[in-house]
């Protein structure tokens, strides 16, 4: 009685297990591998009511079982032959669709820098000119003979436009630096470190190997942002007295080290807001290399860059731009 009630049960469960397959057909697109697997769990069925049968009493032929069995067998084995190339498939899909993200990120990143250069650019050749004639007319202006008051009108006005030159060259550079087209990726970051320290009461001790080696710009660019990122976060937000920088080429390895002595956060939190630590993290993910950061309340913030240079391309000397 005990072998009838579990017969029983088992027929119960496989046809709920069969009908559920079955709502769920449509979903898989009619897939040839889920319908071997429910052609499986029916038979299966089938094959549990045959049993039930004899254990019943009743007479069923011994061949009819025995076919029964080998054609379960082969839907079943024939489905998970199938299920190995589809997941291969899938996983196939997948590799496909990173890489596609990744070209995505790396159009988008490039995009961006371009449109930089070329407002860059045309503050510097256009508005630039316009002040530095500006300027001019005033300096010819001043050699005249004028009132205190007037001479004081056009000290004052020099005054402004030699401020707006300042400005527009900081914003030129900004957008698009120079030293970093011009002398590289180590350079381009002393610059930046020598300008934020002369507008900080900050320490900003920078270490690198580099001398005038030359990457890709893909690498140069984002790299530059990476750090100017950091370190625009530590002066706004940590309350630091010293960052820490180091700029590495270990073999075909680039190696950034960062670290502060500011407040600290969680990094977790930072990430899922979407605030500039997961920018960070998108631009190294376009390089295929690796972003590492630790931090806690109190206690700074660690950051590690891993790049391989030599997945993107091996370092190239540039030509100067002339000014």
């Amino acid at each position: 009685m005990l072998i009838k009630c579990l017969l029983i049960l088992s027929i119960l469960i496989q046809t709920v297990a069969t009908v559920y397959a079955l709502r769920l057909v449509r979903t898989t697109k009619y897939n040839s591998v889920w319908i071997l697997f429910i052609v499986g769990f029916s038979l299966l069925s089938v094959e549990r009511l045959v049993q039930l049968l004899i254990a019943t009493g009743q007479y069923v032929p011994r061949w009819w079982f025995a076919y029964l069995g080998i054609v379960i067998s082969i839907c079943l084995s024939i489905g998970v032959m199938y299920a190995h190339k589809l997941f291969k498939y899938i996983d196939r899909l997948n590799r496909q669709r990173t890489l596609l993200n990744k070209r995505i990120l790396t159009a988008v990143l490039r995009t961006e820098e371009k449109a930089r250069s070329r407002f860059s650019k045309e503050l510097h050749d256009g508005l630039g000119p316009l002040l530095s004639s500006a300027k001019m007319s005033l300096t010819a202006l001043s050699r005249d003979e004028h009132s205190a008051e007037q001479r004081e009108i056009i000290e004052n006005t020099t005054y402004v436009i030699d401020e707006a030159i300042r400005s527009l060259r900081e914003i030129s550079n900004n957008l698009s630096p120079h030293v970093l087209n011009d002398f590289g990726l180590a350079r381009g970051v002393q610059h930046f470190i020598d300008r934020s320290v002369a507008m900080h009461d900050v320490k900003i001790r920078f270490t690198t190997n580099l001398r005038s080696e030359r990457y890709d710009s893909d690498i140069e660019v984002i790299l530059y942002r990476v750090i100017c990122e950091l370190i625009n976060n530590s002066l706004k937000h940590a309350a630091c007295k010293s960052i820490n920088l180091s700029l590495s080429q270990n073999g075909p390895e680039l190696s950034l080290d960062y670290s502060d002595d500011g407040r600290g956060f969680n990094p977790q939190a930072m990430m899922d807001c979407g605030m500039g630590l997961s920018n960070i993290s998108s631009r190294i993910n376009s390089l295929g290399g690796t972003f590492d950061i630790s931090s806690s309340k109190g206690k700074g913030m660690r950051a590690a860059i891993r790049i391989n240079t030599a997945q993107e391309s091996a370092p190239k000397p540039r030509r100067r731009r002339r000014r």
